[in-house]
């Protein structure tokens, strides 16, 4: 199949502009293994869960990735942080009238320098004049998707968000997890459902369209990971227990299921390039709370890999015609998967 094989309509007005009030308010598609798909709210997931369950979430942050600068001769450029190099060292996207050289300057807000080091492929190496991470907290903007139609304001530093965030390091955020919130952690707590977390530093990457290539070599951007002894041995826990493991996002469903490539899920910290496509063996995630994802992305075809393509898009369309808010500040559903584990 190719990428027009994942497709649906996704009108604009559907499209989220911005975040609900209240996290927790959002609308959950509840997608069983087979019968009815459900429409529920998502403050309503501690019932769909059961005492002994694991929740797996991502504690990634997400950083200001996002600077406005200009050459030095006049013409604007706009820089999109992939990830840091070093304290000063950054490969990155860059927009321009004209893709800049190996060797020039630019001039971003803040007062920052930069030289262009080298370009690999889409991405450029960025030399800057001062700790990259700082200016950035202070001066960046929050790099909000492309489908978001305005620019970004001071509230989105909060609402883009999740309640999870603690290692710095994303430049998209995983939004499955921004519909959490205190009362609802506490109501899962209450149920005797686990929570742990992974680290996945969501890349640019993510919003690219998906290729032929990669799609024959079944191989996708690479995004740091990590999976720690602990987070292996609370799975294994659950598993014995009897208990189910719940992915919060497709970012924590591909590092489980990365960490778990030889059959057994183990300690990994590194690059994942893994690309989840239909006939893939899913080894750990028994259930996954996602959002609604673009069409023809990697994330929807994540998706139609664990529900079933057909079924999937079938949830999607449902969605559409129910009004379900779309994408990151939209709404959610709630997947189990037909069948047993590998």
């Amino acid at each position: 199949m190719g990428a027009g094989d994942y497709s649906y309509h996704a009108p604009e007005e559907l499209i989220a502009q911005q975040p609900l009030e209240r996290r927790g308010g959002s609308r959950l598609l509840h997608v069983p293994a087979n019968g009815d798909f459900q429409d529920r709210q998502f403050s309503e997931l501690p019932a769909l869960l059961a005492a002994g369950d694991l929740l797996v979430v991502n504690d990634t942050a997400v950083v200001p990735a996002r600077l406005f600068g200009a050459k030095p001769g006049g013409g604007r450029v706009e820089m999109l942080l992939e990830r840091l190099l070093g304290h000063r060292r950054a490969l990155a996207q860059l927009r321009a009238s004209r893709a800049p050289r190996k060797g020039q300057e630019l001039l971003f807000e803040g007062g920052a320098k930069a030289l262009v080091a080298e370009r690999k492929d889409a991405f450029f190496v960025l030399e800057f004049d001062c700790g990259l991470r700082a200016h950035l907290m202070r001066h960046g903007h929050v790099p909000l998707p492309p489908y978001i139609r305005r620019p970004d304001a001071p509230p989105d530093r909060a609402a883009y968000q999740t309640v999870f965030a603690r290692r710095s390091g994303a430049v998209a955020a995983p939004t499955a997890g921004l519909h959490f919130d205190a009362e609802l952690l506490a109501a899962l707590r209450r149920k005797g459902v686990e929570v742990a977390r992974i680290t996945l530093h969501v890349g640019a990457g993510t919003f690219k369209p998906v290729s032929a290539r990669q799609i024959r070599r079944a191989e996708l951007h690479s995004e740091f990971m990590q999976v720690s002894e602990e987070v292996c041995a609370r799975v294994e826990n659950c598993r014995r227990a009897g208990g189910r493991v719940c992915a919060v996002g497709t970012t924590v469903t591909r590092a489980l299921e990365s960490a778990a490539r030889d059959g057994r899920l183990r300690p990994f910290t590194g690059e994942t390039r893994l690309f989840i496509l239909p006939g893939f063996r899913f080894r750990v995630v028994d259930m996954l709370v996602t959002n609604f994802h673009l069409p023809n992305s990697s994330l929807l075809m994540l998706v139609c890999a664990y529900a079933g393509r057909e079924r999937a898009l079938k949830a999607y369309e449902h969605a559409v015609r129910e009004r379900y808010r779309l994408f990151s500040y939209g709404d959610a559903m709630f997947l189990e998967r037909r069948g047993k584990r590998a």
